[in-house]
């Protein structure tokens, strides 16, 4: 996700769904659980990295290889997920929120298109991950407005930040493209420039502007969507088992049981 904006009342159209609910003190209790972030750390999903202006050179496609192996999702993968019920009780309405979720989560999904290399499917049984709503986590640097999980056979959270809805809904679309980015197995774009101690890997061509950078730079490309569509084609097809030497693990979705 970008760093937060400078958000005035005029700049941005309140969403009457995502209204606080006052009587309901839900996050007094769910603080203590927490991830805390470091300087210039703006998404929780990716804590293993962190931009270097001076020297940065553009990196490409960055692939999360911190366990030793570059972990992507095997084909014809579902992730089954649900919302949180006990964490919408945050909402005033929490049927219209999750409405509006539901909205913002299409398009994000939308923007994807067919390099999207898993489908997604709402399934209250059975499910793979949940939509949480989780207290503002904010600090002199700026906000996390939401936070992913990269690809394995576990369950999991997508969660969500309140101060996601003071942005505009492009904004808010713009987070949630670079969240699903991280559950196919991206890592932020200079994850590879300053911390060695998490290796990555790069596939691809990619320039600066990608939606998994920071600031103005965070935009998908189209080089984003083709470079993806073609590592998951490749890998499939069997043409492709390492990268730069590191072995690629593929995975299937909790429901869909382990990894193969």
């Amino acid at each position: 996700m970008k760093e937060k904006k400078k958000i005035t009342k005029s700049s941005v159209k309140e969403n009457s769904s995502f209204l606080q609910n006052k009587e309901e003190s839900y996050f007094s209790s769910e603080k203590s659980i927490l991830h805390t972030y470091g300087k210039n750390h703006i998404c929780n999903t990716d804590v293993k990295g962190y931009p270097t202006p001076n020297n940065a050179n553009p990196a490409e496609l960055v692939l999360d290889a911190s366990e030793g192996f570059i972990p992507l999702w095997a084909k014809n993968v579902n992730l089954r997920w649900r919302f949180n019920n006990n964490s919408f009780i945050y909402f005033e309405n929490p049927e219209d929120a999750k409405n509006e979720i539901r909205k913002l989560f299409s398009k994000a999904l939308l923007a994807w298109g067919d390099s999207s290399p898993i489908t997604f499917s709402e399934r209250v049984e059975a499910w793979d991950f949940e939509i949480t709503i989780r207290p503002d986590n904010c600090n002199i640097n700026g906000c996390v407005l939401a936070s992913a999980f990269f690809p394995d056979s576990g369950r999991h959270e997508l969660v969500i930040h309140p101060k996601m809805f003071t942005q505009s809904e492009e904004e808010q679309v713009e987070t949630l493209i670079h969240e699903i980015g991280h559950i196919f197995g991206l890592r932020h774009f200079f994850a590879n420039i300053s911390e060695t101690g998490y290796p990555s890997v790069i596939f691809g061509k990619h320039q600066p502007f990608s939606i998994m950078n920071y600031g103005p730079n965070s935009r998908l490309t189209n080089d984003d969507k083709k470079d993806l569509k073609s590592l998951y084609e490749q890998v499939w097809k069997g043409e492709l088992t390492r990268i730069n030497g590191t072995k690629i693990v593929l995975f299937r979705s909790f429901h869909q049981v382990g990894n193969i």
